[in-house]
């Protein structure tokens, strides 16, 4: 009986120890990775902004520029043929933009041969100023330049600068944008219809292209002054009005033409462009047509000039001059022109004549004219910038007569 009574002792004695022993531990789990901080949000790139560019006064005296009181040769042209396949395929245009035009490659040889012959760049704006004479009326005078030693002056312009419709099929650039590094390009479509972004194929991408690879070649960061029409828009971009029919739905798309040239016309003033009025509708002045002359001013003033801003500078359509004569002549276009801003006023002729008038304050001048028609014929009247016979593509151009063959 004590044996049993022993023995269940002892199992109550292990059942108790058993109830109050801790439970085994249970397997070791990996630690958990500690919590990663958040990465902070990253910054916004900065918007990409545009290279600086200086434009510096050729009027005022510095070490190492001498003064210039010599002639300012001025040259102009009109926008440059892309693709001569096009421009001289034999249709109606053909002998037209082969007297008027020059292609790319010609003008490319230009710009070569002024360089290397010792021309520099300066602004139409800063040969003359107005100032007030000894009877206290205004009047202008010819500014002094101070150009590096063994340099010369040269003034360029630009005509039609508006890439009219009729260009567009004939192998010019279609408009002007800004690329994607920020700079004036030429948008337009290459001979198969393919879309084309360039700096190579339109004039004023070209002379900027140019200016960077030759700063030398422009000390003050000028580059040509644009001469613009109205009637079908400026630079490419539909701005116009049309007085025979005309709707909102014309006038927003006209609203958005005008806001997508802007940022083009704000680029191409900070990089050393300026502006001057062609008329609004390329119209003649010497007939003396008030009405019509006062009508297409106002109209370039509040289409153009509203975009490009306030300029001096008009530039006669056909060359035809204001009256009739403006030498000799101050007649009623020719006050009307000078009461609404503009001091210098361009023709074009034989050399780069200018004359202050003495009766209102004004400019007259000429402009020479690189183009096929000068090319082909006057070849000794422009060797002081080039030789035609180095320039001229008669590979492309139509088979005419060439007069110093």
């Amino acid at each position: 009986m004590r044996r049993l009574l022993n023995l269940w002792l002892l199992l109550l004695l292990l059942s108790a120890c058993s109830a109050a022993a801790p439970p085994p531990p249970p397997e070791e789990l990996p630690p958990e990775p500690p919590e990663e901080e958040a990465a902070p949000p990253e910054e916004p790139a900065p918007p990409a902004a545009p290279e600086p560019y200086e434009i510096g006064d050729p009027t005022v005296q510095q070490e190492g520029y001498v003064p210039w009181n010599g002639v300012v040769e001025h040259l102009f042209f009109h926008p440059v043929i892309a693709y001569p396949e096009l421009a001289f395929d034999g249709d109606t245009q053909a002998n037209g933009l082969d007297d008027f035009m020059v292609t790319v490659d010609e003008y490319n040889r230009i710009l070569q041969s002024v360089y290397d012959k010792g021309y520099v760049l300066v602004d139409i704006n800063s040969v003359w100023s107005e100032t007030a004479g000894e009877d206290g009326q205004p009047k202008m005078v010819r500014n002094t330049l101070y150009l590096p030693e063994g340099k010369k002056p040269l003034v360029l312009s630009y005509d039609d600068t508006n890439y009219y419709p009729y260009m567009l099929e004939n192998g010019f650039a279609h408009k002007l944008i800004i690329g994607d590094d920020l700079k004036i390009a030429s948008w337009g479509l290459d001979p198969a219809g393919s879309e084309v972004v360039s700096r190579d194929l339109d004039a004023i991408p070209i002379l900027d292209k140019f200016v960077e690879e030759h700063p030398d070649f422009s000390p003050f960061g000028a580059k040509g002054c644009l001469s613009l029409t109205g009637y079908e828009g400026i630079l490419g971009y539909r701005t116009q009005t049309d007085t025979k029919a005309w709707d909102d739905a014309k006038e927003a798309t006209r609203q958005k033409e005008r806001e997508a040239v802007q940022p083009i016309v704000e680029e191409l003033r900070r990089t050393g462009w300026t502006f001057g009025s062609h008329t609004w509708g390329h119209i003649r002045l010497g007939d003396g047509n008030m009405t019509r002359i006062e009508a297409d001013t106002q109209r370039w003033l509040d289409e153009v000039g509203s975009l490009v801003g306030e300029t001096t500078i008009l530039f006669y359509p056909h060359g035809e001059r204001p009256d009739g004569n403006d030498w000799t002549l101050t007649g009623p276009a020719f006050q009307y022109l000078q009461s609404k801003g503009f001091r210098v006023f361009c023709s074009v002729g034989v050399e780069s004549f200018s004359f202050i008038k003495k009766d209102i304050c004004a400019v007259i001048c000429d402009r020479l004219h690189p183009d096929g028609t000068t090319l082909r014929h006057s070849r000794d009247r422009y060797l002081q910038f080039y030789d035609a016979k180095d320039i001229i593509d008669l590979t492309v151009r139509p088979q005419r007569e060439v007069s110093w063959e």
